[in-house]
């Protein structure tokens, strides 16, 4: 077990490597800098300018630059940002815990949801439950995320519980609050395919032969649904965990921007606009980090569920 989970880790990183190298290629290929913005200033004078790009290293070439941000981010900066005249790191990690947080409460809620609802529909299909239940997830799978975003936004605005200063601080009856809607947005985003692929798994695993051998002999439900349902639709549900972490994340940083959330979302955008690059670079990589987390957590979760896994690995 430790040396498949080495190797994947191994994986991992190289993968993360690969992503920041093709970053610094990606913003050295496009247009402009951050000097470039602020030079149309006419009160700016040309040797201003100059001495602004070799404070940055912006006059550096693009090896020398990049093992720079190496020792960096060995130091725990992960770059200087130019916007905000200090490292990186210090500015995009606390926008990462309130992406986490948010990202967490959000799938515990779609996960928790999608379950219900997929039990709920396995047992009641064919009744009106059943079309209770598709008929408000096949709407929601056809909204645009946008769309929801705006309206938890209108609520938002409605209740006040936004403030604007890109921060969580205050009692923690506020912070909590202020999470609720945005995690609700996220969680109606990823709620309807979820709960399609539950549904699709709970029933296919009471076809299994086992399960139904359970079910002949009479086993109390609770136990039957815990043990031996559950348990046979989780291979597919663990996988689709570890790929619902991509749409997640990218749904995240969309709600993020539209409802003022504190987290990498609206940093990013920010500093695309700005060319701010280390923070377009490290928001990059915290994103794929994340990704790559949530896969190695649903490999674990399949190692420790499936026997068969263990024996193929």
């Amino acid at each position: 077990m430790m040396r498949y989970f080495a190797r994947r880790v191994l994986h991992s990183a190289v993968v993360l490597f690969l992503i920041s190298v093709a970053s610094f290629v990606l913003l050295e290929i496009a247009p402009g800098t951050y000097v470039d913005e602020i030079r149309l200033n006419p009160q700016l004078s040309t040797d201003t300018v100059a001495l602004l790009k070799s404070r940055y290293g912006l006059d550096q070439s693009l090896p020398v630059r990049y093992l720079r941000w190496l020792r960096s981010a060995a130091r725990g900066e992960f770059g200087f940002s130019f916007s905000y005249g200090m490292p990186v790191g210090r500015v995009i990690l606390p926008r990462a815990r309130n992406t986490l947080v948010l990202t967490l409460a959000a799938t515990v809620c779609a996960w928790s949801a999608a379950l219900l609802l997929g039990i709920t529909t396995t047992v009641y299909t064919g009744t009106w439950v059943e079309s209770a239940i598709r008929a408000p997830i096949a709407f929601l799978q056809s909204v645009p995320e946008v769309l929801i975003a705006l309206l938890f936004l209108m609520a938002t605005v409605r209740m006040h519980w936004m403030t604007g200063n890109g921060t969580l601080g205050g009692s923690a009856i506020f912070s909590a609050t202020r999470l609720m809607l945005p995690a609700l947005a996220l969680t109606l985003v990823l709620l309807p395919v979820l709960a399609r692929h539950a549904q699709a798994s709970i029933t296919e695993a009471l076809t299994a032969a086992h399960v139904q051998a359970a079910r002949a002999l009479g086993i109390a439900p609770r136990r039957f649904w815990a043990l031996y349902v559950l348990r046979s639709a989780a291979n597919p549900l663990i996988s689709l965990f570890g790929l619902s972490i991509g749409n997640l994340l990218s749904a995240s940083l969309l709600v993020e921007i539209v409802m003022s959330w504190p987290g990498v979302g609206p940093l990013l955008l920010e500093a695309i606009f700005s060319r701010d690059v280390y923070i377009v670079i490290d928001a990059t990589l915290l994103a794929a980090s994340f990704l790559i987390a949530g896969n190695l957590i649903a490999d674990a979760l399949l190692w420790l569920a499936d026997p068969r896994v263990r024996l193929e690995r």
